[in-house]
C-alpha cells in the first residue's frame, strides 16, 4: 500500500511538472536560439515579409556594416549582407522594415550620453535571393531638433514608410517623428511627438501599422496609433532575459518574438495584447486568445487543477499512513 501510494503522489508532482511547461511550438514563432557565434550582441529583429520564418539581426558597437538572416526554423544563419556605401557604422541598434520591404537600419546608439552631432540610417533593399552578398545601401543624416541623444529603437511605419526614433533615458524619453519622406542630400530633423514613460530599447510597428510596441529590459507597453499619436493599449509580457534589446512583430502580427544580447541568445514568443493585428492569421495555431501573461490563462488553469490533484494525492497519502499507525 505504501509503494502504491508513493507512485501516485510521484505522478501527480510529474502532472504538474508537465502542466506547467510551455508546449513545445511548431515553428520558429514560437521562439528560437540564434545560434550563429558571430552574433554576440543582437541588438535588433526584424520578421521579413518576402522570405517567412526569417529574421534580420544584427550586433551593436563597431562589430561592420553586416546584417545577418536567421532562420527561425533552426537558428542559423542563411544569409549574410554586407553594406557598402555607408562608411563605418558607429553604433547600429535597430532594424526595422518599410513598405515595399526595403530595410532601415538605425546607427542610432550613443552611449557617450548623447554627444554625437549626428547620427545615421540606412536603406538597402531586401535581397531577394538569400545568400551571402554585397549589397550597396543609401545613407541619410538624422539630427533630432532638441539636441543629440542616445537611442535604440527604430521603426518604420508598415503603411506610410514614415521613420521614428524612441530615444534611451532611464526616466523616460520621446518618441521622435521624421519628415515624410527621408533625404539622402541633406540633413533630415526628428521631432519629438509624444512623451514615452521607459527606457526604451527597441519597438516595432504591428504589420497593419494600428499598433507600435516599445520594450525596455524589463517591461514595456504596446500603443494604439492613430496618424502619430499614442495611447497606451496595455502591458507587453517581457520575458526575462539576459540583455533584452530587441522586438518585432511575426510577419503575421499574432506574437510579439523578443531577443537578447550574448551568445546563443533566445527569441521569445509572446501573445500580442489586444490580440494582435487585425492582419493576424495563425497557421501553427499561434494566435492571441490565451491573453498577455506568459503562458496564458490556459495554462495558468491547468497548472491550478493540477496543483489540486496533487493536494488531494498527497492529503490522501498522509490521511490513510495516520488511519495505518492507529490502527
Amino acid at each position: 500500500m505504501r509503494r502504491t501510494l508513493s507512485r501516485l503522489a510521484g505522478a501527480a508532482v510529474v502532472l504538474v511538472i508537465a502542466l506547467a511547461a510551455p508546449a513545445a511550438g511548431a515553428d520558429g514563432d514560437e521562439g528560437f536560439t540564434i545560434k550563429d557565434p558571430r552574433i554576440t550582441e543582437s541588438s535588433g529583429l526584424a520578421a521579413s515579409r518576402a522570405h517567412p520564418g526569417i529574421y534580420w539581426t544584427h550586433n551593436d558597437s563597431d562589430d561592420g556594416a553586416y546584417l545577418y538572416a536567421v532562420d527561425s526554423a533552426t537558428g542559423e544563419t542563411v544569409a549574410t549582407v554586407t553594406m557598402t556605401g555607408v562608411g563605418a557604422p558607429r553604433d547600429i541598434e535597430a532594424i526595422s522594415i518599410g513598405p515595399d520591404d526595403d530595410l532601415y537600419v538605425g546607427d542610432i546608439g550613443d552611449n557617450l550620453g548623447g554627444t554625437w552631432n549626428h547620427v545615421w540610417i540606412y536603406k538597402l533593399p531586401e535581397p531577394k535571393e538569400l545568400k551571402d552578398q554585397t549589397i550597396r545601401a543609401t545613407q541619410y543624416v538624422v539630427k533630432y531638433a532638441d539636441g543629440p541623444r542616445d537611442a535604440e529603437a527604430l521603426m518604420v511605419h508598415p503603411k506610410t514608410g514614415r521613420v521614428y526614433i524612441a530615444d534611451k533615458k532611464d526616466e523616460g524619453g520621446h518618441l521622435y517623428e521624421g519628415p515624410a519622406e527621408l533625404s539622402a542630400s541633406g540633413t533630415n530633423v526628428f521631432r519629438s511627438i509624444a512623451p514615452v514613460d521607459i527606457q526604451v530599447t527597441d519597438g516595432a510597428f504591428s504589420p497593419d501599422g494600428k499598433q507600435l510596441a516599445l520594450r525596455a529590459y524589463f517591461g514595456g507597453h504596446a500603443y494604439a496609433w492613430n496618424g502619430g499619436k499614442i495611447k497606451e493599449q496595455g502591458r507587453l509580457s517581457v520575458p526575462l532575459q539576459r540583455q533584452g534589446e530587441s522586438v518585432t512583430y511575426t510577419a503575421d502580427g499574432s506574437k510579439l518574438m523578443f531577443g537578447s544580447e550574448g551568445t546563443q541568445s533566445p527569441v521569445n514568443a509572446e501573445d500580442v495584447p489586444g490580440g494582435g493585428s487585425s492582419d493576424s492569421k495563425s497557421p501553427s495555431g499561434g494566435g492571441s486568445s490565451s491573453g498577455t501573461d506568459s503562458g496564458g490563462e490556459g495554462m495558468d488553469s491547468d497548472v491550478r487543477v493540477g496543483a489540486l490533484v496533487v493536494a488531494v494525492v498527497l492529503g490522501g497519502v498522509w490521511g490513510l499512513r495516520r488511519l495505518r499507525r492507529r490502527g
